[in-house]
């Protein structure tokens, strides 16, 4: 599983939260990503370009 910081504030979330990686899919070219907060409470749906924009992959678990 990978886990990803905020680089900045983001739908709510303070900056350096982390955030795991739950599902990517593709469909006709557009990428979709699903994060999870660490606590799995909340969940938030990104584009490629949102997640390359204010995201940082931190490692891999």
């Amino acid at each position: 599983m990978k886990v990803y910081t905020l680089k900045r504030k983001f739908k709510g979330h303070k900056r350096g939260s982390r955030f795991y990686l739950i599902a990517e899919s593709e469909f006709i070219g557009v990428k979709e990503f699903v994060l999870r907060t660490v606590n799995l409470s909340e969940r938030i749906v990104l584009k490629e370009s949102e997640l390359q924009k204010n995201f940082t992959f931190t490692k891999n678990v």
